[in-house]
């Protein structure tokens, strides 16, 4: 009884089967839902194939030691080519591109093996010359001078003046030139030509206006290559080390015609000069060196060098006549670059301060004046400027005028 209900039980799923498969078929197609025609549709299939998976071999030590060099190599090569391309475009932009300058030849530098432990070995004047030519350049201004007219009242006028400089070193940007105070004094602008008459603006980096001295700094991206390639840094020598009757060199711009020499010998020692500046200040320039190499207008800031070449002073000044009127010759005074060096170190690590223009300048909104020596002295008031009076709204007539 339970087989016959279990038979007919399949017999009506078979039947409801057969009717669902014929409702859900297109027309002229049947299927065939008997288990034989099931596992006929059914596909055979094929075993997968098992994939063989490669064992890793352990790396051995010197393959990882070769490994870690490689890439050592190549990040050195990347970071090197990296800094390399970064540090030539700063140097290009900063002028730091440009050789470096190679100081002047000296008489002993050039001289045969047998003479080179004599340190007394000296040269002529021509090579002296010949070989601190490179070091020298001329320095024209342009300055603004007050004078009376004709009408009793004053006037500006542009002057233009003449002096020489030396070079006495760089940095990573300028060509320094060392030079006197009442050369660059006053002036509004000013530009230095070398050897090759080539010009170029220059700015007043440092003053000493007690000692006389001032340092003039160029830009090196300013100065061609052709220039560059000329110009020498003086060899600084030691002015302690000379005596009276030592024989000299005076270069310089004389009147402004452009460099010429004079030769001849240490005059004196440790003399005293006193000097007027264009604003009436007076200084007392001490321990200078006397020598009757001709130094005429224009030479100051030139170079007093010794028979090596090597350079011992900076031409300051000469006498034209005494106090009692009586004229003089030959007497000319230079500052003996043992003094002058730390001064001209102390300016040479300034900063240097570029004009700008009109518009860009500061305003304080007063009138001043000047206070020299003798008015010091008569009125023991300090030297310098004096507020002589402000200007009423200053500011707003500043920003006016702007």
């Amino acid at each position: 009884m339970s087989e016959e209900y279990f038979n007919n039980d399949n017999i009506e799923r078979q039947q409801e089967n057969t009717e669902n498969a014929e409702n859900a078929a297109p027309e002229g197609q049947t299927f065939n839902y008997s288990e034989q025609g099931m596992d006929q549709n059914k596909k055979e299939e094929k075993p997968k194939k098992e994939k063989k998976v490669k064992e890793r071999k352990p790396m051995t030590a010197g393959r990882r030691w070769a490994s870690v060099v490689a890439m050592a190599l190549v990040f050195g090569l990347v970071a090197g080519g990296t800094m390399f391309g970064v540090n030539t475009a700063a140097e290009h932009l900063t002028g730091r591109d440009k050789a470096q300058i190679g100081q002047t030849q000296t008489t002993s530098a050039n001289a045969d093996a047998s003479d080179a432990s004599d340190s007394g070995t000296q040269g002529t004047v021509a090579e002296v010359a010949q070989n601190a030519m490179p070091s020298l350049v001329t320095i024209s201004t342009m300055s603004v001078e007050e004078m009376r007219n004709f009408f009793g009242g004053t006037q500006q006028y542009e002057v233009e003046g003449a002096g020489t400089g030396v070079i006495v070193g760089e940095n990573d940007t300028e060509l320094l030139i060392a030079t006197n105070y009442h050369v660059v004094e006053g002036a509004r602008s000013l530009s230095v030509g070398f050897i090759d008459e080539e010009s170029v603006e220059a700015e007043v980096k440092g003053t000493d206006v007690d000692n006389d001295l001032a340092v003039v700094s160029v830009k090196l991206a300013d100065i061609p290559d052709d220039t560059m390639n000329q110009i020498k840094i003086a060899t600084i020598g030691d002015s302690d080390d000379m005596k009276l009757g030592d024989q000299v060199v005076a270069i310089g711009n004389a009147l402004g015609y452009g460099q010429s020499v004079t030769s001849g010998y240490i005059s004196a020692l440790d003399r005293d000069l006193t000097l007027s500046y264009e604003d009436g200040t007076m200084i007392d320039s001490t321990g200078l060196i006397q020598t009757d190499a001709a130094i005429n207008s224009g030479n100051s800031g030139g170079a007093l060098l010794n028979m090596k070449g090597e350079l011992i002073g900076i031409n300051e000044a000469k006498s034209s006549s005494a106090s009692n009127g009586a004229s003089v010759d030959n007497i000319g005074f230079a500052i003996p670059i043992d003094k002058a060096q730390s001064s001209l170190q102390d300016m040479m690590n300034q900063k240097t301060r570029e004009k700008v223009d009109e518009d860009q300048a500061s305003y304080l909104g007063i009138q001043g004046s000047d206070v020299s020596a003798e008015v010091s002295e008569l009125y023991g008031v300090p030297s310098g400027v004096v507020v002589a009076d402000v200007v009423k709204d200053g500011s707003k007539r500043w920003d006016a005028e702007r």
